[in-house]
């Protein structure tokens, strides 16, 4: 957990929108030095531009980098570059992440490798890269502590149709968390870990497209991708809970040490009839149990292009 906040550092990747971003807020109010990361160089230079300002009034420092998270050498890049300046960061937030929607077996290779390099690896090269740092530093300091948040979603919990690389990667951004919790536990009580699923929150991860690889920008959509894209468009735009919402349970479990942290505690209904699912062994739950009609128009537009 981390009780001070004052002349700490934290690490924000997808810095420049939705939950980077205010988390790069709350962090600037509470005197942080912040490290930006973005892949969107517009976007990351107007966060600089905002919060720049704040930061040298509160004698705080900032660095900003373009970075791919899915690129394993630009992140140990990025991981010397905090080292060198700030040393150990206090506070990780691998965050970036993109979508894709689409039947299962239509997605290509590429957009797997896409998906599962911003949503999976990025995470993945976060809690590589850092974690080492944040554990000598913890050796060398007994009063140090330090704190890994990973975003992960709902969709990790639960398996809706139609989003398949989008769930796979967020299953494993779950057991990735859950099992850095669980090994962190078995060497230091000086770091702490935890996942974040949110649900449907307006952020700019409903329009990932505008981060696709040039490889993936001729590619022609399928009819399901073009219907699993607009329904979580519009479930993500109709979210009630802001991002900065979000971004302040995530401080909150900060200072609590809370693993799991829930834009919407009542969606885990969904994730305790899945469980049960899987206690019980019975087949999966028709997602749309509580909702047939979205079902039946679902199904009744994927048959009529079949």
């Amino acid at each position: 957990m981390i009780k001070q906040f004052q002349g700490r550092t934290a690490v924000l990747t997808g810095a420049g929108s939705g939950f980077g971003l205010e988390c790069a807020r709350i962090g600037a109010a509470r005197g942080m030095n912040l490290v930006l990361v973005d892949v969107q160089q517009d976007a990351l230079d107007q966060a600089v531009a905002e919060l720049q300002p704040q930061l040298q009034a509160a004698g705080a420092q900032l660095l900003a980098r373009r970075v791919d998270v899915s690129d394993a050498a630009a992140m140990r890049d990025l991981a010397e570059a905090v080292q060198l300046q700030f040393g150990a960061p206090h506070f990780v937030f691998n965050n970036a992440g993109v979508s894709a929607g689409g039947l299962v077996w239509e997605n290509s290779l590429q957009e797997w490798h896409w998906v599962l390099g911003v949503n999976l690896m990025g995470v993945v090269h976060g809690v590589h890269f850092f974690t080492p740092m944040m554990l000598a530093a913890a050796r060398a300091d007994p009063a140090w502590r330090g704190h890994i948040v990973n975003t992960a979603s709902m969709a990790g919990l639960l398996t809706p149709p139609n989003m398949g690389i989008y769930n796979v990667s967020k299953h494993a951004v779950v057991a990735l968390t859950e099992t850095l919790y669980q090994d962190l536990r078995l060497v230091t009580g000086q770091i702490g870990a935890s996942v974040l699923c949110p649900y449907f929150v307006p952020t700019g991860i409903g329009q990932s497209e505008r981060n696709r690889p040039d490889a993936l920008a001729s590619h022609q959509p399928t009819q399901s991708q073009l219907i699993g894209e607009a329904m979580a468009r519009k479930a993500i735009q109709s979210g009630k809970v802001s991002a900065a919402e979000v971004a302040q349970k995530v401080f909150d479990a900060l200072e609590a040490d809370q693993f799991y942290i829930y834009s919407h505690p009542q969606a885990l209904g969904a994730v305790q009839t899945r469980l049960e699912d899987v206690v019980q062994a019975r087949n999966p739950t028709d997602p749309f149990a509580h909702k047939p009609e979205l079902g039946e128009q679902l199904r009744a537009q994927l048959r009529a292009g079949g």
